[in-house]
């Protein structure tokens, strides 16, 4: 029986649940933003205490693993792998946009057609990726400026069904008849289920000391205005 914890922490959302075997049995969410530090050590508390409750033994803790929020990332990294560490099971880090495009999928699944995720990368960027109906990647993740052009020859070739909070911004852009744009969807614990149920059957597991989440773009490191002000005012 696989047990896998699922932390996701990328965007304004954060969320912990359980699957076993695939199922999801718990979670708890907030969408509160900012409180993401003391609302991932809640959670996993309330889900170590319903798996002892229940005679479940951990197998292995999965965890986003980018692109998204720096902060969030290193939050939900940190949480895994201290667990890690102490109950002595493997690592299996889930690449964000995949959580979202399984939620896409489950919400709006198709024949045919490509699902496109994106995330909001701040200013005019997004980070992007795009997949088949069965949620593999014909596109890997880019960040990337959206124009008419970005998607034409896939909307070109079908329909394309854009979710996210990046996609929000790409409404004016994106003008093709074949563009269909899904509300609501964004990076939750419980779509981590299948892909690290999968990774978990495959073994295909991190290395607990070294891993560090994919943010795409290095962390640029800003000085708050109130101390830049200050300093101005000493000077």
């Amino acid at each position: 029986m696989a047990c896998i914890l699922l932390i996701e922490t990328s965007t304004t959302v954060c969320s912990v649940a359980w699957s076993v075997d695939g199922e999801v049995v718990f979670e708890r969410v907030t969408c509160e933003g900012q409180s993401h530090a003391a609302a991932t050590g809640v959670f996993v508390e309330e889900a170590v205490a319903y798996a002892g409750a229940e005679g479940f033994a951990p197998g292995a803790v999965a965890v986003s693993g980018g692109p998204g929020s720096y902060t969030g990332l290193r939050i939900g990294t940190s949480m895994a792998k201290g667990l890690c560490m102490g109950w002595r099971v493997p690592l299996i880090a889930v690449p964000t946009l995949d959580v979202m495009v399984a939620a896409a999928i489950r919400l709006l699944p198709a024949e045919e057609g490509l699902y496109c995720a994106m995330l909001d990368a701040r200013r005019m960027e997004v980070y992007a990726a795009v997949y088949d109906r069965r949620g593999i990647p014909v596109r890997g993740t880019e960040a990337e400026v959206v124009t008419p052009e970005t998607y034409r020859a896939y909307l070109d070739g079908g329909r394309v069904c854009f979710f996210g909070n990046g996609a929000d911004k790409c409404r004016t852009v994106i003008d093709s008849p074949n563009a269909l744009f899904l509300e609501g969807i964004y990076p939750a614990a419980t779509d981590m289920a299948a892909p690290a149920e999968n990774a978990f059957r495959r073994q295909a597991f991190e290395d607990v000391a070294r891993f560090e989440p994919f943010y795409l773009k290095e962390f640029m490191a800003t000085t708050p205005k109130n101390k830049v002000f200050a300093r101005r005012e000493d000077s």
